[in-house]
């Protein structure tokens, strides 16, 4: 069960309680789910309780225990717990079975991985001024708002500046208009579209542009460019490429990738479920898991800076798991269950990165 799998879990309990009148309260449009925090129990906690007990008329506490009851029963779930003034806290059943739905979930949807319909039905005109960090911001939160369901126009205060087109950008309109506007309002660049496009180019001038938050003062010199560890968009980038070469290197030695099993059969070396892999694959399998959470956020809060903070701890824990438990075989040795197990996971990691990438208009070369 994926974090998403078991968002909508919650909210089919709620639904269920509201029909049986279990409850009287509005049906949130979604539930949010989160890791729990060092401390805490479980495997993810969610306050929903919280959120419905004013609407309800009873205590979070009650609104805890009817819902606990609907969700107990449900697959994949193991235990849920009532902590504090009504926080639900779940343990799934199986890690491991977690792990291989998350992996299944980003093969099988690929680049819209961490896309959804949360704000299905939203109709938002996003405004700017005449200012290339602006302009770029709108363009990045309307693609974030696009893959969650939103309906999204964006303007401009004045008629556009040719070399907007260079960097990926549309805007519909521009001018004052007499409709609701949610202002997109960046410390601005300090410099045109033009000179960095000729200074740094488009993808690097983008991630110039979104990486800091938006109350940050962009930093856009050449460090931007270079090809080393410390860029993080190089980093990112190269993760990207790093995955992509690992499924080709496999192709060449006649092996595919597939999501760990559970009950896989251990090799005298090493388990494919054992300690040395989860240890490594851990803190990936996690932020992979989390990724559509973080899409949702960055849309709903305006904020692509969260998308390529993201995508930086993705590509840091690939090249951390990638050390620590290659994906291909050296040497003699021959492709294993555990040689496929990894390959799956760099592949998602791969996968992801590139599908952030893009919703932040910035390119993903499969060879750097």
């Amino acid at each position: 069960m994926t974090p998403a799998d078991l968002s909508r879990t919650v909210l089919h309990a709620v639904r269920r309680a509201v029909d049986e009148d279990a409850l009287r309260a509005p049906v949130p449009a979604r539930v949010r789910v989160e890791r729990t925090r060092p401390g805490g129990s479980g495997d993810y906690a969610c306050a929903v309780a919280l959120q419905l007990a004013g609407p309800a008329a009873l205590p979070a506490l009650e609104v805890a225990r009817i819902l606990r009851e609907r969700v107990a029963a449900e697959p994949g779930v193991g235990r849920v717990e009532i902590t504090g003034p009504g926080f639900l806290s779940f343990t799934l059943d199986s890690p491991a079975e977690s792990d291989r739905a998350v992996l299944t979930a980003v093969r099988e949807q690929g680049l819209g991985y961490g896309h959804g319909d949360a704000l299905r039905g939203e109709i938002l005109q996003l405004h700017h001024a005449r200012e290339v960090r602006a302009v770029v911001t709108a363009d990045a939160v309307r693609r974030l708002l696009v893959a969650q369901g939103a309906r999204v126009r964006v303007s401009s205060t004045e008629p556009s500046d040719p070399d907007w087109d260079r960097l990926g950008v549309t805007v519909d309109a521009h001018g004052a208009l007499p409709v609701p506007l949610t202002g997109i309002r960046p410390v601005p660049a300090g410099a045109t579209a033009g000179e960095l496009l000729e200074r740094l180019g488009p993808d690097a001038a983008r991630w110039g542009l979104l990486r800091p938050a938006g109350h940050d003062r962009p930093a856009l010199g050449p460090e931007l460019l270079v090809q080393g560890e410390a860029n993080p968009l190089f980093r990112v980038r190269y993760a990207h490429a790093r995955a992509r070469a690992l499924t080709r290197g496999a192709a060449l030695l006649g092996f595919t990738s597939e999501p760990a099993e559970p009950s896989e059969p251990s090799e005298p070396a090493e388990d494919v479920r054992g300690a040395a892999y989860d240890r490594a694959a851990r803190p990936l399998l996690d932020l992979i898991a989390d990724h559509p959470g973080v899409l949702l956020a960055g849309a709903r809060h305006r904020a692509p800076d969260r998308v390529a903070r993201q995508l930086e701890a993705v590509a840091h824990a690939f090249f951390d798991f990638h050390d620590s438990c290659p994906p291909l075989p050296a040497g003699d040795e021959k492709p294993s269950a555990a040689h496929r197990a990894r390959l799956a996971l760099a592949e998602a990691a791969g996968t992801v990165l590139a599908g952030g990438l893009s919703l932040l208009g910035i390119r993903a070369p499969e060879h750097l």
